[in-house]
């Protein structure tokens, strides 16, 4: 995509002033090599939340997109060109799903490494037809082995650029990936509880096909018939979907926490299921607040879990 006018004004402006103000002007890297750390720019919540945990207290991260944005549509803001040009690394999730940031990368002038975090995943077929899903589905965390080579993705780009540090990344890196087999030993667990044909599930958009597979549920419908956020359902593909559930003995539409529910309980009427949504909703692409546990991959992973559990198994 093109970086709108209004952007490219300001992001010529700083540049502007970053050349006026002299050799002086900090952009943050040189306070970070003083600090024995290095700058990355992470895009989404969860390739930052595993950044943070293979980095430590030696890496500065500075991330993209806040919880509960949605990825699929996000702009680029001029402080976030900023960031990515004080960067050392980008990391990135990969499969098209930061459509914007070439473009962004080009505007600031950003001369370090890109790290593609889904270099070696076996992804699921994407949308031939769609831009963003073409090369295959984005949403490669929601299945924890995938997440497992992401982290190592990062350590091995952190390794690379702060050797350093390579120890305590490596250690960090395997400290991480114990407590990531954890969380998909524990959701195989859960999901054991329940007979197989409990197993149904219907979301917002097409978000949970890599959790679907690991875990052997049966994917009925969304309500947005995409993985990307942007496609709407039409009359029929909604009766459909309504007829679907119907049929199926479909307990529940799960909404999620980036968007809003109220396609999702206007199908649930005509359906006659519930909605599990609010403070239940799932995080499909995004993770909760700051803070909170839901505000990390494993807390997000295992809410999403033990909601679904309660809500079909109930």
């Amino acid at each position: 995509m093109n970086l709108p006018i209004r952007m490219l004004g300001t992001v010529l402006a700083m540049a502007t002033i970053g050349a006026s103000a002299g050799c002086g002007a900090d952009t943050g890297t040189s306070t970070a090599a003083q600090r024995g750390t290095i700058t990355v720019v992470a895009t989404t919540p969860e390739v930052a939340d595993f950044t943070r945990n293979v980095g430590g207290d030696a890496v500065r991260i500075t991330q993209i997109i806040k919880p509960n944005v949605d990825p699929h549509d996000y702009e680029p803001t001029p402080a976030d060109i900023q960031a990515i040009g004080a960067a050392k690394l980008v990391v990135k999730n990969g499969v098209g799903l930061e459509g914007w940031l070439d473009d962004t990368i080009s505007s600031a002038g950003f001369t370090g490494t890109v790290v593609d975090t889904s270099q070696g995943v076996a992804l699921r077929k994407g949308d031939p037809d769609d831009e963003e899903t073409k090369d295959g589905d984005p949403h490669i965390w929601h299945n924890p082995r995938n997440a497992k080579t992401m982290a190592e993705n990062i350590e091995k780009a952190l390794v690379s650029a702060d050797p350093g540090h390579a120890d305590a990344y490596r250690a960090n890196f395997q400290a991480y990936a114990a407590k990531l087999d954890k969380l998909d030993a524990e959701n195989e667990r859960k999901f054991a509880t329940l007979p197989a044909d409990d197993r149904k599930l219907v979301t917002n958009h097409d978000a949970f096909g890599y959790y679907i597979d690991r875990y052997q549920l049966q994917f009925i419908g969304s309500v947005i018939p995409s993985m990307d956020t942007s496609a709407e359902l039409s009359a029929t593909q909604i009766n459909d979907l309504v007829a679907k559930i119907k049929a199926t003995g479909t307990r529940a539409i799960f909404s999620e926490s980036s968007l809003p529910p109220k396609a999702a309980e206007a199908i649930a009427r005509q359906s006659g299921v519930k909605v599990v949504g609010g403070e239940d909703a799932l995080y499909g692409d995004s993770l909760g607040p700051e803070g909170t546990p839901q505000g990390t991959y494993l807390g997000a992973e295992e809410h999403n879990t033990d909601t679904i559990v309660a809500a079909i198994g109930g």
